[in-house]
């Protein structure tokens, strides 16, 4: 196997796969980068054996072959390398493998290409098609609330609801909880709920191109294809809880508030929070939110106030600081509108003006006020 190709370039490919290689795995061909190279079209596939990723690459190929490449050790000599004309040649009998350039020459041990799973073979049922913008947008703003609780695999995945050319993604941790609704999308036959793990879609965030990106669903995959790259993975075969029946419909209170403002304020004070429950307590009155925190261990506290818009009868509501300003920093607006009903009752947050063909909601909880 042999081909010459510009090391920058390899870089590239590789870099896009290289995140679903498990850095330590109990099958350790799956710390491979799989190489198949047909004429002048080098394929590099990676899997974790859930996700799996392929990129397809321009060459000068010489000799056709497959071999499976050790993933770390490649991608830090590629790293380290000039942007420079690099050969590649692999000795499929002795799994031998050299990578020449005008300066030097690297020599490492490659596995079989048989060793390496085959990735699922994947029939698509029907295609969704987003631009790359409204995909990372989607994701972005999503993904810090997946829950890590590997004994509800439900919420360890972004949930994707899709109807004719409506689309809903939603998330929850059981402390957070965020839904965006999209409409206006290219109409699709599918109407399918779907649970895509974090993993996938953390990896299709940091691959999703400008342009058209295809989804395709089959029974238990689902792939993402961006350009010459395309990742599947196996979806999650749970029922996601009725996330509904959280979202409060009769929260009367409504407080709008810059949002840099407010998430300035409630960095500053909750490091004066306690190191245990990060509790923050928003005091709203008239136009104004004090925000205040107090570490009784240490005997520190420190209070602000934040003009804003408040006209409902006085109330306080306690927050973990780290949830209240994760679903701040994730929401993309100049203002933000909070919809409020008593200290008890979870807060809804969204942009006080949403954008064309979306429509944001997230929902914290709140923590028990101390007297």
């Amino acid at each position: 196997m042999k081909f010459t190709v510009a090391s920058s370039e390899l870089q590239k490919a590789l870099t896009r796969i290289n995140g679903v290689v498990p850095s330590k795995s109990t099958l350790p061909i799956l710390e491979n980068i799989l190489f198949d190279l047909a004429k002048n079209t080098l394929r590099l596939s990676a899997t974790d054996l859930e996700v799996s990723m392929s990129a397809t690459l321009d060459v000068k190929g010489s000799e056709d072959g497959k071999i499976a490449v050790p993933a770390k050790r490649l991608m830090e000599t590629i790293r380290a390398l000039p942007d420079i004309q690099l050969v590649f040649h692999a000795d499929l009998s002795a799994n031998k493998i050299k990578m020449i350039t005008e300066t030097g020459e690297y020599i490492l041990m490659g596995e079989s290409s048989d060793e390496f799973p085959t990735v699922p073979q994947f029939k698509a049922e029907e295609k969704i098609i987003f631009s790359g913008e409204m995909l990372r947008r989607m994701i972005n703003r999503t993904l810090f609330a997946v829950s890590t609780d590997e004994l509800r695999p439900a919420m360890t995945g972004i949930l994707l609801q899709v109807k004719d050319s409506d689309l809903r993604a939603v998330v929850t941790d059981g402390h957070r909880l965020v839904r965006i609704n999209y409409s206006g999308l290219t109409k699709t036959k599918v109407k399918k709920d779907i649970i895509i793990p974090a993993k996938a879609m953390n990896l299709v965030g940091r691959s999703a191109e400008d342009g058209e990106n295809t989804l395709s669903i089959d029974e238990t995959h689902v792939q993402f294809t961006f350009g010459n790259t395309t990742l599947t993975s196996r979806v999650i075969e749970e029922s996601y809880p009725n996330y509904e029946s959280v979202i409060p419909l009769d929260n009367d209170k409504k407080l709008v508030v810059s949002r840099d403002l407010l998430l300035a304020s409630v960095r500053r004070v909750s490091l004066y929070s306690s190191s245990t429950t990060h509790q923050i307590r928003c005091s709203m009155k008239k136009n104004e939110i004090r925000v205040s925190a107090e570490d009784t261990d240490f005997g520190g506290e420190a209070k602000e106030k934040v003009a804003c818009e408040y006209s409902a009868e006085d109330m306080e509501i306690g927050f973990n600081s780290h949830y209240l300003t994760d679903i701040l920093s994730h929401i993309d607006a100049d203002e933000i509108e909070f919809k409020l009903s008593s200290s008890v009752r979870a807060a809804i947050v969204m942009p006080a003006k949403q954008k064309p063909n979306e429509d944001v909601l997230m929902l914290v909880m709140p923590m028990r006020l101390n007297a």
